[in-house]
C-alpha cells in the first residue's frame, strides 16, 4: 500500500475517533469516507499497526507541517498559548505494578523455594518425588521471576537516586534562601527549616511490569496507570501548536519543554508573546524561564477563587511595581489587572475545551502503545487529528 494512503487512513482516523488499528480496517469496508481514502482497497490491521509503529518518528514529525498549512490558510499566527496537562491512561493496569516492598518480599519467598528445590533434588535418589514436581522446570521459572524481580528492583533504585537528588537540590536552595534572608535582616527566620530528603527507595515505590516507563497518577476517578499528556493551545484558534508528553506526576517542571517546543518552531507561524497555566506551574524558575525567552507569564501562585466580591471586581488596577520588579512581581501584579484577569481567563475556554472534546467526545482515553517514546508519538497522532478537525472547522 501506498504510504501516502496510510497516513491518510491514519490521519482522518485520528480526527475522527478511530484509533484502532482493527478499527480503522473495519472502516474500510464500513465507511464510505474510509473506503475512498484507501481507493477501495482493504489493508489488515496488522498492515496498519506495523506501519504506525514503524513510521511513528515520522509521522509526529508532520505536526509542524499541519501548522504550516494552517499559516499557509491564514489560519494561525502565534501569540498568547494556554498550556495545561491531561492524565491519560497507559497500556497497562495499575494491579500488574510491584512496589519496593513487595519485590523484596517476593524475591525472598522465591530465593526459599529455590533453596527447598535444591534440597529435594540432592533427595531425589533416596526418596521419590511427587509426579506433578518437575524441578528444572520449576527453578527455570522461579529463576525468570527473580530476573524480572531484580530488574524491576533496579528501576525503583534509579528513580528514587533521581528523586532523592533533585529534592536535596531543592532543600539546599531553600536553605541558601533562608541564610541570605536572615543576614539581610539581621533576623532569624521564622517558620520550620526544610527536612532534608532521605535517601533510598520508600516502601511503596513501585513499578509497572507491563509498562515501566507509565507512572500511578492521580485522576478524577482515582489512581491510575497514567501519563501526562501535555499541550499549548492557541487562545484565538483553539489549535494545538505545542504537544509532549511526561512520566512526572504534576505539571512543575512542564514549562521548560515547552518552551524549547515553541521556540523551535517555524519564525513564519509568529512568536508566542503570553503563556498561560494555572497554578501547578507555577515556580520561581518557571517565571525566570519565560521571563528569559521573552514571553509574558499568566500564572497564578495559588488557586483563584470562584464568585469574587463586586467590589474586588470593579477594583482599579494596583499600581505597578517600583524599579525593576522580579519575574514574579511582575506576574503577581498583571494577574491583578483588570486586562490581566481577562486575559488569564481565556485559558479555561481554549485548552480544557480541547481535552474535552479529545476525550469525551473523539473517545481518546487511553494510549494504545506503550513506552514513554511510543505514547509520544500516538499524542502527537492524536494532536494532529484535533488540528485537522479544527482545520475544517476554521474553513467553514
Amino acid at each position: 500500500y501506498h504510504p501516502a494512503m496510510l497516513v491518510a487512513l491514519l490521519f482522518y482516523g485520528y480526527a475522527t475517533g478511530v484509533f484502532s488499528s482493527r478499527k480503522l480496517a473495519q472502516a474500510t469496508y464500513d465507511s464510505i469516507a474510509f473506503r475512498y481514502i484507501c481507493a477501495n482497497t482493504h489493508p489488515d490491521h496488522r498492515t496498519i499497526a506495523d506501519f504506525r509503529k514503524r513510521f511513528l518518528d515520522e509521522l509526529a514529525a508532520q505536526f509542524t507541517q499541519v501548522l504550516l498549512i494552517a499559516q499557509a490558510m491564514g489560519l494561525v499566527k502565534l501569540g498568547t498559548v494556554s498550556l495545561d496537562g491531561t492524565k491519560i491512561k497507559a497500556s497497562a493496569s495499575k494491579h500488574k505494578a510491584l512496589s519496593w516492598e513487595h519485590a523484596n518480599r517476593l524475591e525472598e519467598q522465591l530465593k526459599g523455594e529455590v533453596d527447598e528445590l535444591m534440597r529435594l533434588a540432592e533427595q531425589a535418589d533416596n526418596q521419590p518425588l511427587p509426579e506433578q514436581v518437575d524441578i528444572p522446570l520449576e527453578l527455570e521459572r522461579r529463576e525468570q521471576r527473580l530476573a524480572v524481580i531484580a530488574a524491576a528492583k533496579e528501576e525503583i533504585e534509579a528513580r528514587a537516586q533521581a528523586r532523592f537528588e533533585a529534592e536535596q537540590a531543592e532543600y539546599e536552595r531553600k536553605l541558601a534562601a533562608r541564610e541570605e534572608r536572615a543576614e539581610r535582616t539581621g533576623k532569624k527566620p521564622g517558620g520550620k527549616p526544610p527536612k532534608a530528603p532521605e535517601p533510598g527507595p520508600g516502601p511503596k515505590d513501585q513499578v509497572s511490569l507491563t509498562d515501566a516507563e507509565s507512572r500511578i497518577m492521580p485522576t478524577a476517578g482515582g489512581f491510575e496507570q497514567a501519563y501526562n499528556a501535555q499541550a499549548g493551545v492557541d487562545t484565538e484558534t483553539h489549535l494545538i501548536v505545542e504537544q509532549h508528553v511526561t512520566d512526572h506526576t504534576n505539571d512543575k517542571q512542564e514549562v521548560a519543554p515547552c518552551l524549547e517546543r515553541l521556540a523551535a518552531l517555524p519564525e513564519v507561524l509568529g512568536e508566542v508573546d503570553a503563556l498561560l497555566a494555572d497554578t501547578g506551574y507555577h515556580s520561581e524558575a518557571n517565571l525566570d524561564r519565560c521571563a528569559a525567552a521573552g514571553i509574558d507569564p499568566y500564572i497564578p501562585e495559588a488557586r483563584q477563587r470562584h464568585n469574587p466580591p463586586l467590589a474586588e471586581r470593579l477594583a482599579d488596577d494596583p499600581p505597578a511595581p517600583a524599579g525593576q520588579p522580579t519575574p514574579a512581581a511582575a506576574n503577581a501584579h498583571r494577574l491583578r489587572t483588570r486586562a490581566g484577569k481577562a486575559r488569564y481567563a481565556k485559558r479555561k475556554a481554549t485548552v480544557e475545551t480541547v481535552f474535552g472534546i479529545i476525550k469525551h467526545v473523539l473517545g481518546f482515553r487511553q494510549f494504545l502503545l506503550r513506552g514513554l517514546n511510543a505514547v509520544q508519538g500516538e499524542w502527537a497522532l492524536v494532536c494532529m487529528g484535533w488540528n485537522l478537525k479544527r482545520l475544517f472547522a476554521l474553513k467553514a
